[in-house]
């Protein structure tokens, strides 16, 4: 398993990183519709969509990121949308966790491959507009979102129950505690700081989202948000795992060998993403 974990990253990082550093935005754009297209097919199989149904559903997914695209929303700002898409996704995620892994089927399923579709096709419209602004904005948001799932790993590995005594969310991923999110916390706002001090260093003209929020700002909303920031990454990662759960599949699917599927390594990003750009334009 560890081998095939490493050879897909391997494999995945040659092909994505020329393309994020490639002066222009567009390589990465496209290249990350391929992985749009396969979350919007995996979106149709967790929710009990046919093959036929859910390549059809991943192919929608593709033509709408195709349309913004063409349309120019790239390069356009856009604060009400962000604005919309973030109060829907704090509002949403809520009521989602609230409601378990039993609230799930209760939803028709019609709206749940809408609003599926219309998550992921904003998160790649955040993603696109990101890298547009600016290779350190868009990495300094998903290092983020990687800073504190691996932080809450080894926090919980680490101290487990031992001061909270409960699970973060039993019935929907078990293996999470309230130690991994302050754990993950901690290490979010140090990688802000650190980050902060590299920006101010002259390494890049391009201010990360921690910059960015700290000049328009000041210290206090800028940490307020990040902490922010990495609360909604555990909420998108815990409404993949219900959606899972309650569609009794382990991965989303297996097209990453030892990884699962493409929803599984961006679930938390879907949520962060647009909430960053949110932040951003405000």
């Amino acid at each position: 398993m560890l081998k095939q974990r490493v050879i897909t990253a391997v494999v995945l990082l040659a092909i994505l990183l020329p393309a994020l550093f490639y002066p222009s935005y567009v390589p990465f754009c496209a290249i990350t519709l391929v992985l749009i297209s396969a979350g919007g097919w995996e979106w149709g199989r967790l929710n009990g969509c046919s093959q036929p149904q859910s390549v059809m559903l991943g192919l929608a997914c593709l033509l709408a990121c195709l349309l913004s695209w063409y349309a120019g929303l790239l390069t356009q700002s856009l604060p009400w949308l962000w604005s919309v898409v973030g109060a829907a996704w704090v509002l949403a995620g809520g009521w989602l966790l609230r409601s378990g892994v039993s609230g799930w089927p209760q939803i028709p399923k019609a709206l749940r491959l809408v609003l599926g579709a219309l998550a992921i096709w904003l998160a790649w419209l955040a993603l696109a507009q990101a890298r547009v602004i600016g290779v350190n904005f868009l990495l300094s948001v998903m290092v983020l979102v990687w800073t504190a799932d691996i932080g809450a790993y080894f926090a919980g590995k680490t101290f487990g129950t031992k001061f909270t005594k409960t699970k973060l969310a039993a019935s929907i991923s078990p293996g999470k505690s309230w130690e991994g999110v302050w754990g993950g916390m901690v290490c979010v706002l140090l990688l802000a700081l650190g980050w902060v001090l590299l920006d101010r260093s002259g390494a890049t003209q391009i201010p990360s989202i921690y910059s960015s929020l700290l000049n328009r700002h000041g210290w206090v909303v800028m940490l307020i948000a990040v902490v922010f920031l990495s609360a909604m990454s555990v909420v998108g990662d815990l409404v993949e795992s219900l959606v899972k759960r309650s569609a009794g599949a382990k991965d989303s699917s297996g097209l990453l060998p030892g990884h699962g599927g493409v929803l599984d390594r961006v679930d938390a990003l879907l949520p962060a993403l647009p909430l960053a750009m949110m932040l951003a334009s405000l």
